[in-house]
């Protein structure tokens, strides 16, 4: 099969034939998929750069090539003997989270999305940047795709989406029955800073002040777009003087709310900053592969704050956001920028290093499918 791989960290991506994978005895509780949409994401970036320690994990131990990839949806070509719930010529969606549903997290916490156990594609093992990929757990993990919804729009839930519902719905709360969240500002207006102002905007009613922070006016634009009420640039405003402005209400500065959906230095301790007293920050972008932020413990002591940390999504929470997409209330297309090659998809990686593409790009041109998208 054809796959995107590397064979040194930072070193060139390029379009190789390596063995299709198959199944084994160590994995006849997954499946193989034909992958038919893929998307390139920020964090394949960091394993590519070395950044991620599951990736050098992996290579000690296996030695090189690797293959990034792993928002991915695709059709079940295979599936193991101990596989129940799906079959062959099944359409399904996989978040990049693959929870054990044995481990203390899993079974007694019930927080997958920390599983002791985990396994990520393009992290703990050969990634989706290819024609098939292996996928184990699929009875605990995978998600049938419903048939209106497109394998792009399935592939763009499996982080970015999914990650933003998880951060700003359930580690956020937004949404809830005894909603306070009245202002939200979005720190990142990336793949996943955009997803969140989306979900933010299916959430949170009419009433919700969604403030997006970036440095690129593009990247403003588009959140304005899809449902930003409010735009800072922080490379020419004040953004703290702006969220004071934004936010003055009988005395109480700062949003319910704030989220850090880049994982930069600023974007971070400004999301911390710009908290109102009692109010909670997420952290879902990650701090990695960049000077680190230093947080102002003396401020989150002082107005209470909460900082809670966010990863992924439970699998077992896809079919509700994939019912989002079917229902018309959450349209991942909007953030679809295009749709490339293998080879395409690839440059598009390696290009990070000069900044993000604004929304996403998906690889669903594939030789082995004409028109792999639908």
């Amino acid at each position: 099969m054809k796959a995107a791989v590397y064979s040194s960290f930072s070193g060139p991506i390029t379009v190789q034939s390596i063995p299709r994978p198959t199944l084994s005895s160590n994995n006849n509780d997954g499946v193989i998929l034909q992958v038919m949409a893929t998307g390139v994401c920020r964090s394949d970036h960091h394993g590519w750069k070395a950044h991620d320690s599951d990736i050098q994990d992996y290579v000690k131990k296996n030695g090189f090539p690797f293959v990034p990839g792993h928002e991915v949806s695709g059709i079940i070509i295979e599936a193991g003997n101990n596989v129940q719930k799906f079959k062959v010529g099944d359409r399904v969606a996989v978040p990049f989270i693959l929870s054990c549903g044995k481990c203390n997290m899993c079974c007694q916490h019930s927080r997958p999305t920390i599983c002791e156990r985990q396994e990520q594609p393009g992290f703990t093992m050969l990634g989706s940047y290819a024609e098939y990929v292996a996928i184990p757990r699929a009875d605990y993990n995978l998600s049938i795709i419903p048939n209106e919804v497109s394998f792009v729009e399935a592939a763009a839930l499996g982080c970015r989406f999914t990650t933003a519902y998880r951060a700003v719905v359930q580690q956020g709360g937004l949404g809830g029955t005894s909603n306070y969240i009245q202002s939200i500002a979005i720190f990142g207006c990336g793949g996943l800073g955009l997803s969140c102002i989306m979900i933010a905007s299916a959430y949170g009613g009419s009433h919700l002040q969604i403030i997006a922070v970036d440095v690129s006016d593009k990247a403003l634009d588009k959140a304005k777009e899809v449902g930003a009420t409010h735009i800072i640039n922080a490379r020419s405003e004040d953004v703290q003087q702006c969220i004071m402005n934004l936010t003055n209400k009988n005395g109480t500065v700062g949003v319910d709310l704030s989220i850090d959906a880049a994982g930069f230095k600023a974007t971070c301790e400004n999301a911390v900053y710009a908290t109102r007293r009692g109010g909670r920050m997420i952290q879902v972008g990650l701090p990695i592969g960049h000077k680190p932020p230093i947080i102002p413990m003396g401020v989150v002591a002082g107005k209470e704050l909460e900082i809670v940390g966010s990863h992924g999504c439970a699998g077992n929470d896809m079919p509700a956001i994939l019912s989002l997409v079917k229902n018309k209330k959450l349209d991942p297309k909007k953030l679809i920028e295009r749709e490339v090659t293998l080879e395409e998809g690839a440059q598009t990686l390696m290009s990070m290093d000069n900044g993000s593409p604004i929304g996403m790009v998906m690889i669903t041109q594939f030789d082995n499918v004409p028109n792999s998208r639908y």
